[in-house]
């Protein structure tokens, strides 16, 4: 890639604002073909926003979009992907009741007879898995797979489009290393072919690796453009976040580990399921940060919905101080103090067109009944409190949800569970797609929480996090439990339980 091409892609002044939020100002972004292009910013900077003013979501208010020289105004992302632009979202936007390979083919199935040629399509859709290293069963329906690999068949999709611009919106957020390494290596196979790659991550290692140049975007305006062998990292996170970074080094060390000696709060004894997880035992106590660490797959958050009685175990028992809980559902776990943050907040978690207010007090409304409304003055109390306790932006309780950044949308979904005041907090991957800023608040609030006697139990697929936030560690392989590890445990030691190694001898299993 040199300076020398002309831009694929040019983007000039772009402004746009929907009711109440000012989500991007006078803009502009170049994007020259076969490089890969980071855009960076921390949640609510405006990049997906970017992203979707070029894919045709978005109308600008003013500004212009050129593709290849010439003006461009999409009214739909199906007008941009004819145009040669094919988009990956953070959030998997795929058709979970139809099978791998119509969703890998939509709109491009191979035809024979006047109809869809399905073996065809099969072994089409096959190839293209084959090529980044997914093996499952093209016929196999999209919604049996978990989120991991719907992401990964997203991404097949996009590049059965024969494309000029390849976006990829947090591609990886689901992807283990392997499946990172393989999804690399067909970037920049496609980037030496000449095709433009706008790239979205919040895994700063990623994209020191894979990206030729960065454009980094604060508040909805345009901090810099560079070239990523030019910005080090601290320089990089200073624009990121518009603070000293001092500031940032104070959060993270306020969210310190401490010594659990709360009672037992929740025990799981022989808790399992068939085809799930195997039976396992587990103590939670009062405020006690248990992190869950193995790889996707390894049974971490269906060990989650067992304890929140979003499906249902089939063999062993759950005490609650201890007494036994017979859990009919999620309404029996939040009854009993238990709450339980979805790692998919799109398909799970939060209602896209209802604002902020009426997301957060859902959980608790739900547990009052119906019939027992909040008051309009008890939902402002309860809002008002809890946008700013998580610094959740804009702050404006009528704000649709759907409007909000990723960031923003987990911390009124962890909002939404704090309001009922829980004991034990399930959080599933709260940290997945957060940028550094948001992700250090999160670690303080979790840690807080705990100080306070809260019981959290903390998924994340990032082992640094979960070894760096949990008092105690259980490792996962497999969909078996295969030890626990003292707050003191190294990522090391993590690692080599998970790949299989001998257990170190401070593992209690």
């Amino acid at each position: 890639m040199t300076e020398s091409l002309s831009p694929v892609v040019e983007m000039r002044g772009i402004s746009l604002a929907f009711p109440g939020v000012k989500a991007l100002q006078d803009v502009d972004f170049r994007l020259f073909p076969g490089e890969v292009h980071a855009l960076m910013g921390e949640n609510g900077a405006g990049k997906s926003t970017l992203i979707k003013t070029l894919t045709g979501v978005h109308r600008p208010d003013s500004g212009q979009v050129v593709l290849a020289g010439t003006d461009v105004a999409f009214s739909s992302p199906g007008q941009a992907q004819e145009a040669g632009i094919s988009t990956v979202y953070q959030e998997v936007n795929l058709c979970a009741n139809l099978t791998v390979a119509e969703n890998i083919l939509l709109g491009r199935e191979p035809r024979k007879l006047g109809g869809i040629d399905f073996p065809a399509m099969r072994k089409r859709a096959a190839e293209v898995l084959s090529r980044i290293g997914v093996h499952i069963d093209p016929a196999s329906s999209l919604g049996e797979h978990p989120i991991a690999v719907q992401q990964l068949v997203a991404i097949a999709r996009a590049i059965t489009i024969d494309c000029r611009v390849l976006v990829l919106d947090e591609p990886t957020s689901s992807l283990d290393a392997g499946e990172v390494a393989e999804l690399f290596r067909i970037m920049r196979v496609l980037r030496d072919e000449g095709v433009a790659i706008l790239f979205v991550s919040h895994f700063l290692d990623q994209v020191y690796e894979i990206s030729d140049r960065m454009t980094v975007l604060r508040n909805g305006t345009l901090v810099g453009e560079h070239l990523s062998a030019d910005v080090d990292r601290r320089a990089l996170i200073a624009q990121m976040i518009g603070r000293d970074l001092g500031a940032l080094e104070a959060i993270e060390e306020a969210a310190e580990k401490h010594q659990a000696d709360g009672p037992v709060l929740v025990q799981a004894e022989g808790l399992g399921r068939r085809g799930a997880i195997e039976p396992f035992d587990l103590d939670i106590r009062a405020g006690e940060v248990v992190g869950l660490a193995g790889l996707l797959g390894s049974g971490r958050t269906e060990l989650a919905r067992l304890l929140f009685g979003a499906d249902k175990a089939d063999s062993g028992r759950l005490l609650v101080d201890g007494k036994p809980l017979h859990l009919r559902g999620p309404r029996s776990a939040i009854a009993a103090g238990i709450a339980f943050s979805s790692e998919d907040r799109k398909g799970e978690g939060l209602v896209a067109d209802l604002s902020i207010r009426d997301n957060l007090v859902l959980a608790m409304q739900a547990a009052r009944g119906w019939t027992r409304p909040l008051s309009r003055r008890v939902k402002d109390e309860l809002v008002e409190k809890y946008v700013a306790a998580l610094d959740i932006r804009p702050a404006n309780p009528d704000a649709l949800v759907r409007t909000l950044s990723g960031g923003n949308q987990q911390k009124v979904l962890l909002a939404r569970w704090l309001v009922t005041e829980p004991r034990l907090l399930i959080l599933d991957e709260p940290t997945r797609g957060i940028d550094i800023g948001a992700k250090a608040q999160i670690q303080h609030l979790v840690t807080t929480l705990a100080a306070e006697g809260t019981a959290i139990l903390f998924i994340s697929a990032e082992l640094e996090e979960v070894v760096r936030i949990a008092d105690r560690i259980v490792v996962l392989r497999d969909r078996h439990k295969i030890a626990e590890l003292d707050g003191s445990a190294s990522l090391d030691e993590v690692v080599e339980l998970i790949a299989g190694g001998a257990a170190p001898e401070k593992v209690a299993s």
